[in-house]
């Protein structure tokens, strides 16, 4: 009688490998960091985004952001507010032609502004400045040379580990980036900011319909299902 051919530890429940990168509990870390640690390790845009050389995950957001709505065109004038570490800044230099590498495309202008410093990016010009102090607009149009096309944010104000605290923080961000761009913007311009779901949306939902000719809140493939982030895109700005 034949015998059974044998099953190895691949076939065996207790043999299976679980291909997920697990980190252990570390003297001092605490368990949330461990928890971040793994996620991040096991996160497909976190290896595309060092394969591809982009500084963070969150360059994917407004890759597929553009994807759908198409602001960043070539010729176009961008104004990236809390640009760092500068993932969004290097994607509008790509799709804007601000290094001129496209040939037959306008050239687009692309502004980090951030209040700590941020290395380098080539093809954009960044500036530390703190945007909602006075003259800021007029200081980011003195470097444009004029007004923007588009103004962006993915700022995050720093988490206090309540919900609510962490919701009006981040809108009040995002009411202030909205003013700055109501000052800078074309008409005809775009503005586009990540906002926490909360409650507390509807006034700057309000506000953004009176100035722009359409408002759309979406949550792209590359923001984590786990999060209560999205993005609110304002474009067709009526000056």
């Amino acid at each position: 009688m034949a015998k059974k051919p044998s099953r190895g530890k691949g076939a065996s429940g207790r043999g299976l490998r679980d291909l997920r990168t697990r980190v252990r509990t570390a003297r001092g870390r605490k368990l949330s960091s461990t928890r971040w640690l793994e996620r991040q390790l096991n996160d497909p845009y976190v290896k595309r985004a060092k394969a591809d050389g982009y500084r963070g995950r969150a360059a994917y957001k407004i890759l597929e952001l553009d994807d759908k709505y198409r602001f960043l065109t070539p010729g176009a004038r961008v104004v990236d507010l809390g640009c760092a570490p500068g993932g969004w800044c290097q994607v509008a230099v790509e799709r804007v032609n601000a290094l001129g590498q496209k040939k037959g495309k306008a050239q687009g202008r692309v502004l980090g502004i951030d209040l700590q410093e941020v290395d380098p990016i080539p093809g954009a010009e960044i500036h530390q400045l703190d945007f909602m102090a006075d003259g800021a607009d007029e200081r980011v149009k003195e470097w444009l040379g004029g007004k923007a096309d588009v103004v962006m944010s993915d700022m995050a104000a720093a988490a206090s580990g309540h919900k609510q605290t962490d919701h009006l923080r981040i809108m009040a961000l995002c009411e202030a980036a909205a003013h700055l761009a109501f000052d800078v913007l074309e008409e005809g311009g775009t503005f586009i900011a990540k906002v926490l779901a909360g409650g507390a949306e509807g006034d700057l939902q309000k506000l953004l319909k009176q100035k722009f000719t359409r408002v759309a809140n979406v949550k792209p493939p590359a923001s984590r299902a786990d999060s209560s982030e999205k993005y609110v895109v304002a474009t067709g700005f009526r000056g």
